[in-house]
């Protein structure tokens, strides 16, 4: 009897768990979109009691969920103040852009090195994919292709395990990219860059592909810039 009782109140205990998992998921997931899509903008706050409500769930999971952004760098939680979408900081823009641009000198170096026909075919379909996305102006299918382009450089350059620190310091400025897209319609430019890249790949021109992948990660200098002049309030003070 007792053997029974406690396993039932372990599978008890492990559904209370996975339904608290699922909670926590949703509330992430729907949150996490807001704010990389700018559904949520810099500095919008948000209620933990009314996104719980919104969910029909008890504060907790919306709790642990604000956690998992915070650790993000994409919510800003103050005991006895209110918890804000966070604002983006220059210092941590520098940072992002610093780490990725060392490695990704490194991978494009090694794919120009290793670049194959199946790896020229590779990126000539992306870079199809993308061209399609500007054309009908998607901006978020571009966004996606975008993320599909690096991971595929990695993998031609055999660095595979190099993308996750490329996704991790890309996430911290995915929404600073969005709004150059969104509002400066430089979806062409970043199209252009990726045929530049691509190509000195595929003719093993290690120097001209790194030069045409620091030329696109400068792209983000006026958008900052731009986004400074019009929004200042979306930056963190100084």
């Amino acid at each position: 009897m007792t053997h029974g009782s406690d396993r039932e109140f372990s599978m008890a205990q492990a559904t209370l768990t996975n339904a608290r998992r699922t909670s926590v998921d949703d509330v992430f997931d729907h949150l996490h979109e807001q704010i990389v899509t700018l559904g949520l903008k810099p500095g919008d706050r948000i209620s933990e009691a009314e996104v719980a409500a919104q969910f029909g769930v008890s504060r907790q999971p919306v709790r642990d969920a604000f956690s998992r952004l915070a650790n993000l760098d994409l919510l800003l939680i103050r005991p006895q103040r209110a918890t804000e979408v966070r604002r983006f900081s220059i210092r941590q823009i520098e940072k992002a852009r610093f780490v990725r641009a060392s490695i990704e000198k490194e991978v494009v170096r090694r794919a120009a090195a290793n670049c194959d026909a199946t790896g020229a075919a590779e990126l000539d379909a992306a870079l199809l994919l993308q061209a399609a996305a500007v054309s009908s102006e998607d901006v978020a299918g571009f966004g996606t292709l975008d993320f599909e382009f690096h991971k595929t450089i990695c993998k031609i350059a055999r660095t595979d395990y190099a993308f996750e620190v490329i996704q991790q310091e890309k996430a911290k400025i995915d929404r600073l990219c969005l709004l150059g897209r969104d509002k400066e319609q430089r979806l062409p430019d970043l199209l252009g860059d990726h045929r530049a890249i691509a190509e000195a790949i595929k003719l093993h021109d290690a120097e001209t592909a790194i030069a045409a992948s620091v030329l696109h990660l400068s792209r983000l200098d006026q958008t900052i810039e731009r986004i400074l002049a019009s929004n200042s309030n979306f930056f963190e003070r100084s």
